[in-house]
């Protein structure tokens, strides 16, 4: 017989994203494409160009792990009632009357309870990613790694490619070039339950599962209610950098002090003794004396 913690992190695995979590997944991707300069103009100009960027910011994750494995980018259409009730979000954030939508957004506690919810909805995909490049490569767990944070992180991927297409990309806010906390910490939950799949990582789905998805959302709460941009990850990295590429940097600090120490104790030393000036002041008068 289970115990009651496994029976509360097994229901919690099986929790359905639909509608509720997607709808705080929509909800802030689409706000976060609003909070963008001159997207309000657009999307009253041009609705189909906002409406467009609106569904990469939703799907993005989906449409790179498609064009990885070789799909069609275009297959999240299928999907007609989220492609509804993501194009409904838009609506209603862009085109409600007196901006109710935006306003009742603006309050934190309204902002805290979705984005809890929407990094919710990223453990499941990056689960999901992993489950469905393990049926294309069976315990390709590079592939895994890859397929897991593309569909977990990949919209941030999509929307600097379309940015880059309507001439707005900057290199400063290229994920290649620099990678964001999201990016990283879908990576690192990639690369575990990559592992736990493949029965490299001794602990169940569900339990992992539920411990990381409470460190998103702790996290990410934290870094709102303290209002910092992210959350860092230096202690983590420092650690993995020095036990990977340190050595060569201390190699050629120690190869710099033996050197210097042997400029000091050998023969061919590079230092001169300095010249006294009583030396130096003689060899002027001489010079004097000798143009007079």
């Amino acid at each position: 017989m289970d115990s009651p913690w496994d029976e509360l992190t097994l229901a919690f695995s099986h929790t359905s994203m639909f509608p509720f979590f997607d709808i705080a997944h929509y909800l802030v991707s689409v706000m976060a494409l609003r909070r963008q300069p001159g997207a309000v103009a657009v999307a009253w100009k041009n609705p189909v160009s906002s409406w467009f960027t609106a569904m990469l910011h939703c799907f993005g994750g989906g449409i790179l792990s498609c064009i990885l494995l070789a799909e069609p980018p275009l297959r999240f259409l299928a999907n007609h009632t989220n492609v509804l009730l993501a194009s409904s979000i838009w609506y209603i954030t862009f085109f409600c009357p007196c901006d109710l939508v935006s306003h009742g957004y603006s309050y934190l506690p309204v902002q805290l309870l979705a984005t809890g919810m929407k990094e919710v909805t990223r453990t499941w995909k990056i689960v999901g990613g992993v489950t469905h490049a393990n049926s294309y490569y069976r315990d390709g767990w590079i592939i895994m790694i890859v397929i897991g944070w593309a569909r977990g992180a990949g919209g941030a991927i999509i929307t600097n490619l379309e940015q880059l297409l309507k001439g707005d990309w900057k290199p400063e806010g290229d994920e290649w070039l620099k990678m964001s906390y999201p990016s990283k910490v879908t990576l690192l939950g990639s690369v575990m339950f990559t592992f736990q799949h493949t029965k490299h990582l001794a602990v169940s789905k569900h339990n992992l599962m539920f411990f990381y998805t409470i460190f998103l959302v702790t996290t990410k709460i934290t870094m709102m209610v303290t209002e910092t941009s992210s959350m860092t990850l230096a202690p983590l990295e420092d650690v993995l950098s020095r036990m990977l590429f340190g050595w060569q940097q201390q190699f050629s600090l120690c190869r710099k002090k033996s050197e210097t120490k042997a400029s000091f104790n050998g023969t061919g030393s590079s230092t001169s003794k300095p010249i006294p000036e009583d030396v130096v002041e003689n060899i002027k008068k001489k010079n004097t004396k000798k143009t007079e």
